[in-house]
This record gives C-alpha cells, structure tokens and sequence, in this order.
C-alpha cells in the first residue's frame, strides 16, 4: 500500500527557488502576512495532518465507502474525527476573509492545501473542497445578508457546501435544465427538481449543508439564458434539524471515489433564495465551476504523485530478472525493476507529470492570487484581466493533467505486473479514483471545446496563444546560446511557432468548416498541455542548473534530477504533441463522414 509523504522538497522548491512566491506575496494586499516562516509552517503542519490523519484512511474509506439509511448518508469510519481535526486547525478558512473568521491569506496557499489533502486522501478532500467553490459564489456575488448568514459557518466549516447543476436529462448541456423556483410572497422562493452527481450532496460531517442550485424562474426565456442560480441549505438558519424539503434520494454506484458520496438529491417545495441577478444563474455558477476545474486539475498530479510513491519504492524491491546491461545486483537472485529500462520509462512519466503538473498549477495559483487582489482592491479592471487569464490556463489545466494523471497511474500499476491488479498494493484504487477527474466539471471533450472554441476562437481570436507562447518564445531567445540550455530553448522556440501555426490555420478553416473546432479540439488541447509542461519543465532546469552552479536550498542530487526529468520530458514524452498537432489539421472529412445508420450493420 502506498504510504502518503508530502513531496515538501518539491514544493520548496518550487515556491522558493522557481516562482519566488515571497516576492510575489508582497504585491498583495493580502499577502502581508505570508512570510517565508509562516508558509513553512503551514507546509509543515499540513504535512502531519495530511500523513498521519488523513492519509491513513485512503484505503479503508474505499472498502467501507458511504451508507445511505433514512435519506441520511454516513461516511467511512474515521472520517468525522479526521474532518474535526480539520476544521479544528482553521484549515478550512485559510484563504477566506478575515472578517467571517478566515485567515484572509492568498488563494494560492489554499490550492497547496489543496494538492496536498488530495494527493493523500481524494475523496476525502472532496467534503471541505466543494465548501471551498460555494464560499467563493456567495463571497463574489452573494448580496450582504447572504453573506453574513452564510459565511462564517461555511468558513469555520462547520457547515458545508455543494454545487446542484445537472440532472437526469441534460448532463453537460445545462440549457435543459428543468429544476423550477417558484416566487413566493416574503422573497424566498421554492425549489422543485432533482440534481444528479451531486458530489458531498449529503454527510455527517457538518451540522448543516448549502447546496447552490440551478434552477428556473416562470416563464423564464428557454436555454441558457433563463437560468436562476440559488441557494438552498439542507436546514434553513436557525432551524437546523428541521427539513427544508432536500433529500438525498440515492448514492451512485461507483467504479471508484466511493468514500465520497456522490447523491441525487430531490428538492420538494424546498426554500431558496437567489444570488445574483434573475435569469444569471449559469454566470455565477461559472466562478463556482472554475474554482472546481482547478481543483480537479490537482487531482491530475495528485494520482500521479500518489502512484509514484507507491510504484518507485516497488521498483526498487522486486527482483526480475538481469538488466540487459549487465548484473547490477549480483549478489541477489535477479535485479531490481528499477534497472530495466522500460520499467524507468514509466517511472519517469509519472515523475515528470507529477512535476511538471505541480509547477503548472503553482503558475496558475499566482494568477488566482492577483485575480483575488483585483476583487480586494475593488479595481474591476484587474480582476477581469487575471480572469481572463486564468480562464485561458483552467481548460488546459484540467484537461490535460487529469487525462496524464491517470495514464501515469495506469503506468504505476504497470510497474506492479499482476499485483497492481488486485487490491492488495492500493494501486487499482488511484486508478479507479482517478478516471472520475477527466469526467466531471466538465469532460476532457468539454474542456478542449471551451478551450479552442470560446477562449481561443471567439473571446481572443488567437491572442491568448499569442500571449502565452512569448514566454517559450522569451525564453528560447534568452538562452538559445547557453550550451546548457540550448537543447530546451530550441524545442520551445519551434514549439511557440507551431502553436501559433495550429491556432491560425484551424482558426481559417473553422470560419468555413464548423465541425472543425469539434474535431480538432482534443488534439489541439493536448498539444496545448505538452506546449505550457515543456515550457515549465524548461524553467525548472534553468533554475536547477543556477543552484548546481551558485547553491541552493537542495542537496545537487535533487538539482540533477531536476535536469534528467527535463531532459526525459523534453526527449521521450514531448515528440507525442507532433502527433496531436498533425491530428489537428487533418480534414474534418475522416471523422464526420460516417452515416450514423452505417456505424453498425449488426444491432440497433
């Protein structure tokens, strides 16, 4: 079984040495008290919670999962007093407003909270993360009595919080939504429909639940455009215990996540009340889901993090036969796994992933930071240009780790052979948790169109890839003449202009061809994934060379690792994005061709 270490030298190195968060802090308004020696001990403290209590009841919450009795769902043992050593630590509000009983520090150290309690236990990191994308709706567009009645328990997390946005008929496409809320005379409203996969939908952790529900108005315009948004907690205030006509119906029956429940939850003439404006609902609901998509996005490295350290000390145990290049455990009846070279291909992948994935969100965490400082600031301006900015980044973000973070999971139960296939090792369970992070908030298919259509296509007309792609292009021109670096500067530079290439030329095509933006999304996300990872990975071995050269807070072995993680990525993992390019451009002809009839001539 895989054992939880919290990879905290790779963190350091990345918010010490890489992105310099001190200096970054001192820019924020809130970022004052996020001092070298304060993130050090959050580090530390979130390690021993993380190791020692939530950790350990990763395996034991899969086997036992959730109970549904009397529309009354019961979590895994252990996992109530897990949650209140949690909440005792003021976790929950560490990136929350000071004035509903949170720290009031940058967002970004909450998403290092984040990977951390994921990486160890995901689905019990789910309870106090959907609480997280909830608090920030009605912080952002929650009115003032809202505010005050909701805040302080969801920041203190003795209440928690949930997002209700499909249903049996509509999945993704929220437009057929048919959850209805009826006026009623004192302002409230009555909510009547069934949400499904509502993921923390019901528990026992908290003493009350706020769902935030999509719903209708009467006579509200078809689609989209006639979507309420609402809030309505399993009790209402000051009546906990009493039902408010929300019920959780059912758990699913799922392949894996299964100490998180996942609910349909049956709203009966349950009382709502609305945020934001009439009709809005699907714009508020987007600061919830993006705070979600990010959030999954560290699932991706989370897997693959946990399946590195369950695969690595495996490899270097078993015996299987001789490496090809000589003994290398002579004294042993047959070498270790870890001298084959197939076997440290796989290892690599899911080192590379896992490292390359956590220096992609930790940029984008410093993006969440200044979007942050544009709301604290009330400068509107600086929080729509950071929005944007990380709306450019969330699609990649998600859809790329998390389709890695399970193909390197696949690897670590690869290195295993037949024992990764039982449950013995734990590494079919990362598997299973981790296929659920390419499906939900949106699938990989969903991201790659939100991605190419709305972000690339319409909203910037390439410029957000032109924006992005300056820093390969920087980069590669700065160091195309240091014989260290030569080797990333030059693949970056080819990378940028083929970005831009793929971007213009699917761009002329779809202004005739339509089905192209559909057809060439998937790829052109993953090409974008491979494009952001090279770079980051480029940056790490920049800064792993200085510390070589001039000292650094690691021993150099760890600096030479860097090096050698750069050099497998940049030779063994990126060439597949030359696939994914020429998979872009191919004519929509070969995929829209087909007769639906023509699929099968065998059955209906």
């Amino acid at each position: 079984m895989p054992t939880y270490k919290a990879p905290l030298r790779d963190m350091r190195f990345l918010i010490n040495e890489v992105f310099d968060f001190e200096s970054h802090y001192k820019t924020l308004p809130n970022g004052e008290e996020a001092t070298p020696d304060m993130v050090e001990a959050i580090l530390g403290e979130l390690a021993k919670l993380c190791e020692n209590t939530i950790g350990p009841l990763y395996h034991s919450g899969d086997h036992e999962s959730c109970k549904l009795e009397d529309g009354q769902v019961t979590t895994p043992k252990g996992y109530k007093e897990a949650y209140q050593e949690y909440v005792a630590g003021g976790w929950q509000g560490l990136s929350h407003p000071a004035e509903y009983g949170g720290q009031g520090l940058p967002m970004s150290l909450g998403l290092f909270k984040q990977e951390m309690m994921g990486t160890a236990n995901w689905p019990f990191a789910m309870y106090p993360g959907l609480s997280l994308g909830a608090m920030n709706t009605i912080q952002l567009h929650g009115d003032e009595e809202q505010k005050a009645t909701y805040l302080t328990p969801l920041t203190e997390g003795t209440w928690a919080g949930t997002m209700c946005l499909t249903e049996p008929q509509c999945g993704t496409d929220l437009g057929q939504v048919k959850t209805k809320a009826e006026p009623q005379a004192d302002g409230s409203y009555k909510i009547t429909g069934t949400k499904i996969f509502i993921s923390s939908g019901d528990h026992d952790l908290t003493e009350n639940i706020v769902h935030i529900v999509l719903a209708r108005l009467p006579d509200a315009p078809k689609g989209t455009k006639g979507i309420s948004l609402f809030i309505v907690p399993k009790y209402l205030p000051g009546k906990i215990g009493e039902s408010n006509g929300v019920v959780c119906g059912s758990l699913e029956k799922k392949m894996g996540i299964k100490a998180s429940a996942t609910c349909v939850m049956n709203f009966d003439d349950a009382t709502g009340f609305m945020i934001g404006e009439e009709n809005k609902g699907l714009e508020c609901m987007f600061t919830f889901m993006n705070s979600a998509r990010i959030g999954t996005a560290c699932q991706g490295i989370a897997h693959a993090e946990l399946a590195y350290q369950g695969s690595l000390p495996y490899a270097k145990e078993r015996r299987s036969m001789r490496a090809l290049s000589g003994k290398k455990d002579p004294d042993a009846v047959a070498d270790a796994l870890i001298h084959h070279g197939d076997v440290r291909r796989m290892l690599l992948k899911q080192k590379a992933i896992a490292e390359g994935g956590r220096a992609m969100i930790y940029f984008a965490a410093q993006y969440a930071d200044n979007m942050i400082s544009g709301i604290l600031e009330d400068d509107k301006d600086k929080y729509d240009r950071w929005d944007s900015e990380l709306g450019f980044l969330t699609p990649i973000l998600k859809g790329f780790l998390t389709e890695k973070g399970l193909e390197v999971a696949n690897d670590a139960m690869q290195v295993f052979g037949g024992h990764g296939y039982i449950k013995e090792h734990g590494m079919e369970q990362i598997v299973r948790d981790a296929r659920i992070a390419t499906l939900y908030e949106g699938t990989t298919g969903i991201q790659g169109l939100d991605l190419l259509g709305r972000k690339v296509l319409l909203s910037s007309r390439g410029k957000c890839v032109r924006d992005f792609s300056k820093k390969l292009l920087d980069f590669g021109r700065k160091y195309l003449t240091d014989s260290d670096l030569r080797p990333y500067a030059w693949k970056l530079l080819k990378i940028a202009a083929e970005w831009n290439y793929l971007t213009t030329r699917i761009m002329l095509v779809a202004a005739k061809d339509r089905d192209m933006v559909s057809t060439a999304s998937h790829d052109f996300l993953m090409y974008s994934g491979y494009a952001m990872m090279a770079y980051f990975w480029a940056l790490q071995a920049k800064v792993a060379r200085d510390k070589l050269e001039n000292g650094g807070n690691e021993p150099k072995e760890f600096y030479q690792a860097k090096l050698a993680t750069a050099d497998f990525f940049f030779e063994r993992m990126l060439p597949t994005a030359k696939g994914h390019a020429e998979g872009a451009l191919k004519p929509t002809k070969s995929t829209m061709q087909l007769a639906p009839e023509h699929f099968s001539f065998d059955y209906e």
